[in-house]
């Protein structure tokens, strides 16, 4: 697996950031990180990443609210984004793809499947 662009991973909780930027990095992909949702609409601008990984419970600016500021801008709207939350009720999946969000996956993350995910929106 493979994308020409860079994957944007926003992910506050350094452990969690560090151990799933590794896995992705070993499933040959390229990753750049952001810590709330407002850095991330930066990066996302600046970068024009692939696809976002985007933890729903950020600080500063939640997920929710970054997906729904960054389908609203022309410059990034067309970046894919899957939401990555602990809430795994049904509500919340709707409330994901609701705010913007491509796709949605529960933490703890099931990886092979989180992989799935990112192929079918990066793929050319």
């Amino acid at each position: 697996m493979s994308s020409s662009r860079p994957i944007l991973l926003v992910e506050d909780n350094e452990l969690n950031r560090d151990m799933l930027s590794r896995r992705l990095t070993r499933a040959g992909l390229t990753v750049i990180t952001a810590t709330d949702g407002r850095q991330a609409l930066t990066v996302m601008a600046a970068e024009q990443p692939g696809l976002v990984l985007m933890d729903m419970n950020l600080p500063v600016l939640n997920g929710w609210s970054a997906c729904r500021q960054a389908r609203n801008d022309p410059a990034i709207k067309h970046i894919p984004i899957i939401a990555l939350t602990a809430h795994a009720m049904d509500s919340d999946r709707v409330s994901a793809l609701e705010a913007g969000c491509d796709d949605f996956a529960t933490k703890p993350i099931d990886f092979p499947q989180l992989l799935v995910k990112i192929d079918k929106l990066i793929r050319p």
